[in-house]
């Protein structure tokens, strides 16, 4: 079973942001709570933990802006 990762809304007016960074590379196997990515909104940056623990796969990369609720990847 995957678990897509969505890109959040993490402020109240926030809708989009920036992949700052993975801090998982893809393929890379990853824990539940250990930081997955980094999120440039207007007015932060916030680091992001994996939801669940799996394998990574990075679908969208850094440095793009991506609308609220875009799938940027999913863990399998």
């Amino acid at each position: 079973m995957s678990t897509e990762i969505l890109l959040p809304k993490i402020g109240f007016s926030m809708n989009e942001g920036t992949i700052a960074e993975w801090m998982v590379a893809d393929g890379a196997r990853i824990d539940k709570g250990q930081p997955l990515y980094s999120l440039e909104s207007e007015k932060s940056v916030q680091e992001i933990e994996a939801p669940v623990s799996g394998t990574l796969k990075i679908f969208k990369q850094p440095g793009e802006s991506f609308p609220v609720g875009t799938v940027i990847g999913e863990i399998v």
